[in-house]
């Protein structure tokens, strides 16, 4: 975030806070982050002035992410404050450690940080001073007459996630459900940490759905096919392709043995790439998301410019066995063209004997063929394959997209178990 600028222009440095301190706030629109070098999650408590919730509602976090004037996105609280009901006194934003072993001694003091919606930096407060605790209540916003403020709290809670959200009026289940085991691949330590913030809210939305499926702990093979034809220059062109694949990363993450992504791109032909390491996204990305050229020695003018799914389906098909270790999670990415009807089917159909789940999703509103009726196709052992299609992915906030991603990958993997298929 940027350092606030004076009237003139020039920037400023912004207001450092201590513990109990507070701050005038002039705008309506502000931005709550938390920098840290251990992975948390951020969440909010809007609070009468009694210090509770009106309802469950009131309370912001990864599975309930907005609230009147509150939206939880990207390891980020953006508040719009002339929208918070007037009966809401204070917005008290919460960090939890998402390790509950861990504590806020065991690492770096987290830092606070407020800025207005353009990202100009307005106040910030180093949390220090934290020992055993594993939450903590790090800034409140709150009502001053007709004006809002900021005010840096740092108080610990050592009762616990849910003892504080219950203090604050939030009902929670007697028995609460076991909180998802989420995975920590070693590349992670090379990332910066506003990369590594972002990878660990992801990864989190990642280990929820597959918790919920009942999925969590499995180990597969992920593989990522994309479309390389003419049709996706505008993908390629404005970067879609890049961010789709950075998506993705936190999928291996949780899944694949070594937390890598097995690559391809495909058009008439294919091109096995080298594997994508949480790392090294960026720069994997600039040196092989293209159309046209020769890149690291791979010409990609012999990969073709038109669809067809055959050579690829069959590479990947033959790399699959009866009996493997692990199953293979194939997250297939194409704007459509499947003309060959009759060939892909009987591939699907024959894959379905193999311990390989196939997630074909649709980039855009084109004509996706056979992949609509996956849902209908009959001849297989199990239903090995799913497809769901987007206008625009960058429109999808995370939670939405890992779910329909990873949604039917679980039932499939319980279907082959039972099959005799995968072990």
């Amino acid at each position: 975030m940027r350092a606030k600028r004076s009237s003139g222009g020039s920037p400023t440095v912004p207001s450092s806070l201590t513990k109990g301190q507070n701050g005038a706030l002039a705008t309506n629109d502000i931005i709550v982050t938390v920098a840290l070098t251990a992975a948390a999650d951020l969440s909010a408590l809007l609070v009468k002035a009694d210090g509770k919730v009106r309802s469950d509602n009131d309370f912001v976090f990864f599975n309930q992410p907005t609230a009147p004037g509150a939206r939880l996105h990207d390891g980020a609280l953006s508040l719009a404050l002339d929208q918070v009901p007037g009966d809401i006194d204070q917005v008290r934003t919460v960090i939890t450690l998402a390790d509950t072993a861990a504590t806020f001694g065991g690492s770096a003091a987290p830092t606070a940080r407020v800025a207005d919606a353009a990202g100009n930096l307005l106040y910030e407060y180093r949390i220090d001073g934290l020992s055993s605790e594993s939450i903590v209540i790090a800034v409140e916003i709150y009502r001053r007459g007709d004006a809002w403020k900021v005010r840096a709290v740092g108080q610990g809670y050592a009762g616990g996630f849910a003892a504080l959200v219950t203090d604050h009026g939030v009902s929670v289940d007697d028995e609460p459900a076991e909180t998802p085991t989420v995975r920590t691949v070693p590349d992670e330590a090379k990332l910066s940490l506003e990369k590594r913030q972002k990878l660990n809210l992801r990864k989190r939305v990642v280990a929820e759905v597959l918790h919920k499926g009942g999925a969590a702990g499995v180990r597969a093979r992920v593989i990522v096919v994309i479309d390389k034809t003419g049709s996706m220059n505008r993908l390629y062109k404005q970067r879609v392709v890049h961010r789709v694949v950075e998506r993705m990363v936190p999928v291996a993450t949780q899944i694949d043995d070594d937390g890598q992504i097995e690559p391809y791109l495909y058009a008439k032909s294919f091109a096995r790439l080298p594997d994508i390491a949480v790392h090294e996204v960026e720069q994997w990305s600039d040196t092989y998301l293209h159309l046209n050229g020769v890149h690291e020695g791979i010409d990609y003018r012999s990969i073709g410019g038109l669809n067809d799914e055959i050579p690829i389906m069959d590479h990947i098909i033959s790399t699959v066995r009866r009996g493997d270790a692990n199953p293979t999670l194939v997250l297939f990415f194409t704007d459509g063209g499947f003309s060959k009807r009759a060939e892909i089917t009987r591939l699907i159909q024959q894959a379905s004997s193999l311990p390989a789940f196939w997630q074909f999703i649709g980039l855009g509103n084109a004509n996706y063929g056979v992949l609509i009726q996956l849902d209908e196709m009959d001849g297989r052992v199990v239903d090995n394959a799913g497809f769901f299609a987007v206008d625009d992915i960058d429109r999808i906030d995370d939670t939405e997209l890992y779910r329909r991603l990873l949604s039917e990958f679980p039932d499939w993997l319980r279907a082959a178990r039972g099959a005799g298929v995968t072990g």
